[in-house]
């Protein structure tokens, strides 16, 4: 399929779509791409979060992959 395609039959879906809570995850979902989009950082503020992240990880502030799985599992819960 092409995109424009994909989109038509895209648009088609959601006019026929009636559960209030699936649109409401589409709207998240394109609000938060848009957000990640415009909020660019530059190098020495990705160095500056590298540098945290290593820190957090040398005391130990991290969470084991079955961790991760369960906070997950959560936020499709809400």
């Amino acid at each position: 399929m092409s995109t424009q395609a994909d989109l038509k039959w895209i648009q088609k879906e959601l006019q026929e779509l009636e559960d209030p809570a699936l649109i409401e995850v589409f709207k998240k979902m394109l609000k938060s791409r848009k957000k990640v989009a415009s909020k660019r950082i530059d190098i020495h503020q990705y160095n500056k979060e590298l540098d945290t992240s290593i820190a957090q990880i040398k005391t130990g502030e991290t969470y084991t992959h079955q961790q991760m799985g369960e906070r997950i599992k959560k936020w499709s819960e809400q």
